[in-house]
Parts: structure tokens; sequence; C-alpha cells
């Protein structure tokens, strides 16, 4: 499980610029999730081989100064409550801000490793700028550069230092770790809340590696998983009025942990952008998935109504549109275990393997007979030999002259080659080129 990195701060000092230099070319998901009013950033990034994720709380750009300070303070409060280690940026050509000292006072209350990042000290000659903050309190100040980089890596070598281990997970069964996961409000605590219920077996909550999940044994059915159950475990006192950056750090927290997600829609809103974006979490981070279309009691429908819909669906998620799509209505328990049962289909693709000759036999026809379009100066990309690696998701090298010059769309015809014959629904695939 990931160290989670909060980038705070007041607006316009460089938070979202830090997060895209954390992230850089290693960022493994860049999404944007969106709030009820502005959009929230999750990250991955790796520092000397650590891994961990990071949030840009940032960006706030309408209402009056005391809009500013309330919204700023909730995304404080959420970020000391969710995140392990805390990157409080400050503009250091400015000086010292009322709201820092705002920011810096909730800091100080707080248990959490807290790192403040000097920014925009583009030069030598601005560094001294920096020592101003070491007046709010919170130890040692990094001057950095957003834009150039300059001073980052000082800043990243103590902040790793803080990182907690991970801690063991706890010991299951080997079963498929299904999360619901959705925007607030589409059924996701009434689903799990359906399945427990239905069963009448005794619940066992094991603590998981972090303080939020749960892992809850289910059997029945003829199913038998563990739920990555995030949904309604918190205390009444930290549950903020605006919940949008707490769901989508409970959203981060429940794919992490699973193997397969069911993405729940509300039926009665259509997929809304929050939905996609949710939907590409989970499938950057290679987990299986599975859209779960629920309060569709709620639809008036013809005959074709469930198939307009799902090709509304596979047109907002694509590229990746290979998923199952299932339409529910958890009130009336209606097709909730066909969601089930395509969850534990999709856990099986996902550590599917296709032998290196069954690969190459079906595989190499299909090039020769559709090869890569000429790339420059005339030249032709030739692929000779294909095969999986060893990896927990799928995930396929082909060797080729010249590995640089392969297209997206040849890469996409080649993955479609791969789901069509080997059947990967539900499952993210990953393509990759390389010098034969």
């Amino acid at each position: 499980m990931n160290n989670i990195v909060a980038i705070v701060g007041r607006p316009n000092v460089g938070k979202s610029t830090l997060f895209n230099r954390l992230t850089g070319s290693k960022t493994a998901i860049v999404e944007s999730v969106s709030g009820v009013t502005r959009d929230r950033i999750y990250g991955k990034s790796d520092w000397n081989g650590k891994e961990f994720s990071v949030i840009d709380t940032g960006g706030f750009v309408q209402g009056s100064d005391d809009i500013f300070e309330e919204e700023i303070r909730k995304q404080v409060l959420f970020a000391i409550d969710e995140a392990d280690v805390i990157i409080f940026v400050v503009d250091a050509r400015e000086g010292i801000h009322p709201l820092d000292e705002d920011v810096a006072e909730l800091l100080r209350r707080s248990s959490k490793k807290v790192f403040i990042a000097a920014n925009k000290v583009d030069t030598p000659a601005l560094s001294h700028a920096a020592a101003d903050f070491y007046a709010l309190g919170l130890g040692e100040v990094y001057p950095i550069s957003s834009v150039n980089g300059s001073g980052t890596g000082d800043l990243l070598d103590e902040m790793v230092k803080e990182f907690r281990n991970p801690e063991p997970e706890p010991e299951t069964p080997d079963v498929p770790r299904i999360a619901v996961i959705g925007r607030p409000n589409v059924g996701k605590s009434s689903l799990i809340n359906t399945l427990i219920g239905d069963t009448r077996n005794i619940v066992t909550p094991i603590a998981g590696t972090t303080r939020d999940t749960v892992y809850t044994p289910f059997k029945g059915f003829g199913h038998d998983f563990m739920l990555v159950d995030t949904a309604g475990l918190r205390k009444k006192g930290k549950v903020y009025e605006n919940i949008e950056f707490y769901s989508t750090l409970r959203t981060i927290r429940a794919i992490e942990n699973a193997d397969v997600c069911l993405v729940m829609i509300d039926a009665s809103q259509g997929i809304e952008k929050q939905d996609v974006n949710i939907f590409h979490l989970a499938e950057k981070n290679r987990k299986g998935i599975v859209i779960v279309v629920n309060k569709w009691d709620l639809v008036e429908k013809d005959n074709n109504t469930h198939l307009e819909y799902e090709k509304a669906i596979r047109q907002r998620i694509a590229p990746f549109n290979d998923v199952p799509i299932v339409f529910v209505s958890v009130k009336d328990k209606q097709r909730v275990f066909k969601a089930l049962n395509y969850a534990e289909e999709v856990f099986q693709k996902r550590s599917k393997r296709i032998s290196t000759s069954k690969l190459n036999d079906l595989l190499l026809p299909i090039i020769e007979e559709n090869p890569h379009p000429m790339v420059s100066r005339g030249r032709y990309v030739r692929i000779k030999y294909v095969m999986q690696l060893k990896t927990q998701t799928p995930q396929f090298v082909f060797f080729c002259n010249l590995p640089d010059e392969v297209k997206d769309p040849y890469k996409r015809f080649l993955e479609n080659k791969i789901r069509q014959h080997f059947d990967f629904t539900g499952v993210p695939i990953q393509l990759f080129f390389r010098q034969k």
C-alpha cells in the first residue's frame, strides 16, 4: 500500500506545477477527478525506489477571500486526516501571506509530518527569501523551483525517510478482492449491505493495510471472495461537509487494495465526467473492471434502452471499452449477483497466461497480413516475436527492429487482436515493444 503525499497551500503558489514535477515522466496515473466545484488531481510517483501517491489539493479561482479561507481550511483538514506526509507549498517571492499562517496553524495541530516547500526560488539569489518561512514554526524549509526542479531532490530525499513501511496485508484466502467504487450516492453502501445481508453468514472484519480499508469475507451463492469495503466506516466527527475530496481518497485506497473494481454508475443520471475519471483510475492501476449501472428500475425503458445506454458508456470510456456492463437495481435486488459473476470471471482472466507458441502461431500471421505502415525514410517495422511477461497482470512484449516507431493505432490493433482471440474482457493489458 503506497504512502499518500498531499500538496497543500493557498492559491497560485505552484502546487500543480510541483505535482507535475513529482509525477513527471514516471507518472502512472494523472486523472482529473471532478468535485462539485473544482477538480482534484491524483498521481503516482517514486523516488529512489519508493513509490508514493500524490494528491494535488489546489486551484480555487472564484469567490471572495472568505471563501478561499474556508475552502483551504477544508482542504488542509482532509489532507491532515487522510495523507501520510504533507508538502506545504508557499511562495518565496511574496513572503508569508495571511492565508499561509492560517494553513500553518492547522498543520501545527496535526501529528503528520509537514515539509515546507518554498517555491519559485528560480535563482540562487532568491534562496535567502525562503528563510522567512521558518517563522511558521513547522521545521525545515526547502527552497525549490517547481519549474526547473532545483531543490526538489533534497526535499524528496528527506520526505521518503518519513514514509511508513507497508504493513503486512492480512492473511486472507487466495480469493478475489472486489472493491465497490463510484461517485457518492450511486448505491455503493446499499450494494455492500445487500450482499452481506443476503448471505446470512457471520461477517468478520479483518483489518487491512490502512486504517480505512476493511476486508469482509463473502461466501454464498457459489461465490467466495473478499469485499474491499471502504463505504460508511468513518466516525461522524470526521465526516466533512464537502465529501468529494474525501471520496477521491477513499476511492484511491479501495482501488489499490483490490483485484477487481465494480464501478457503479447511477442510471438515472447517466455516465458523468467523474464516473469516467474513476473508471480510468481503476484502468491505470491495471485492475479488473466491471461497470455496474444501478437504479435501473428508475429508467423508462423500451426494447433498445439498455443497448443505447451501453453504447453511450462504451463511447465515453474508450479506447478501453472491452468491459462487462451489467444493469442492476440494488433496491429490488435485480441482477446483483450477475455483477458478482462477472467480477469473478474478470478476476480469472486477469491472471490468465498464454503460451509463447500459441501467441506467435496466432499473431505473426495476422501481423504479416496487416503490417505496420511504412515509417520515415522508407523503413518498415518488422515484428519477429511476441511473448507474455511473467507479471501479475497481462503484459505482452513484441520484439521488432524499430520499437520506437510503432504508432498508437497499430498498438491498439494488436491489443484488439489479443482481446479478440484470448478474451481479456474487463482486464487492462499492456503492450511493450523492444529491440529484437
